[in-house]
């Protein structure tokens, strides 16, 4: 009878012990159980450029510029390090498609201009995480007769920014169907001198400025919010939501005004102006695309969005789990 009272009594404070540890989790104890993880995912891409975009205006930089039949796709790698209940960093490598067409514009200044791209894309980013919402625990494993488990809890709602580093390269689709860098050709004539109605000039920019080959690689900075779920102590899925900003606008090698290089090559000559040398393009439209004419809009920057499903494994309950079996083996029958 007396070990009868002695193990309900014990049975009562373990379960005491099981929920106070489950309703505190946000107590430093807790939220370092999940300071290390390593994170997979796959998602979906949009442009926001001079190409890509809605099938009208083609660049507004919101969700107004949205084109599914321009989505892209991603693959995602990250490493996450929580350091406070309510902060954490995470350094990601993702690589993902962009591309736009102005053959799906309704528009039919840009439909004539007939320009398109797509770029393979890397990007390695650096981001800072601000927890909104969470509600997480993990219980205790009691193998006391009886005694009830407090489920546990790992949701997690969050924003976050940070820095990036892009590397793209831009490509079309020539004449016989060969995709072909576009960086090379100067289609704006970056750096070159051609013939014009006033004579031999450089390419310039709207203030005068020469323009120079852009660079392939660009700083970029990432916005977004994202939700957690958990699955177990070790998994949990979710996804995010960011817009990303660049510093540059050649992403899809467009950004000034036509260039005629009578010098270039043929298929340079294309690229820069394939709306110009279309058999199909009405004679007063090609008057959009001649030497001088805007091509893009160098005032403002490309970006885009991405939507990515995540898959999340926690590193530190792990070792935490191998804590447990020592005690465990030292304990017995009744294991903690």
């Amino acid at each position: 009878m007396r070990h009868n009272i002695l193990f309900i009594l014990l049975a009562f404070f373990v379960s005491g012990v099981a929920n106070s540890q489950h309703a505190n989790f946000n107590s430093q104890k807790n939220w370092s159980l999940q300071k290390h993880e390593l994170q997979f995912g796959v998602g979906a891409t949009q442009f926001l450029g001079d190409l890509g975009g809605s099938p009208d205006i083609g660049k507004s930089n919101s969700l107004k510029d949205l084109n599914l039949k321009s989505t892209g796709v991603a693959a995602w790698f990250g490493y996450r390090m929580r350091f406070h209940p309510k902060f954490a960093t995470t350094s990601s490598l993702c690589l993902f498609t962009l591309k736009g067409d102005d053959a799906l514009s309704d528009n039919y200044v840009r439909n004539s201009r007939n320009l398109h791209f797509r770029s393979l894309s890397l990007e390695l980013q650096q981001r800072i995480e601000y927890i909104l919402f969470s509600k997480e625990a993990f219980s205790p494993k009691y193998n006391f007769p009886g005694v009830r488990q407090a489920k546990n809890n790992n949701h997690q709602t969050y924003l976050f920014t940070g820095i990036g580093m892009l590397a793209f390269s831009p490509s079309a689709k020539d004449l016989n169907g060969e995709w072909q860098k576009l960086r090379p050709l100067n289609t704006e004539g970056q750096g070159q001198v051609a013939s014009s109605p006033v004579g031999v000039e450089h390419q310039t920019t709207n203030n005068g400025d020469v323009i120079q080959n852009y660079a392939p690689v660009t700083l970029t900075i990432p916005f977004g919010f994202g939700m957690r779920f958990g699955i177990n102590s070790l998994w949990r899925v979710g996804f995010e939501v960011s817009y990303v900003k660049t510093f540059s606008d050649y992403i899809d090698d467009v950004s000034t005004n036509f260039y005629d290089n009578p010098n270039a090559s043929a298929q340079a000559q294309y690229f820069s102006s394939p709306g110009q040398d279309d058999p199909s393009t009405p004679v007063d439209e090609t008057l959009f695309w001649m030497h001088g004419q805007q091509r893009g809009d160098a005032s403002d920057k490309d970006a885009y969005f991405h939507l990515n499903f995540i898959i999340t494994r926690n590193l530190t309950y792990k070792d935490y789990g191998k804590q447990r079996q020592k005690v465990e083996k030292r304990l017995g029958k009744y294991k903690i």
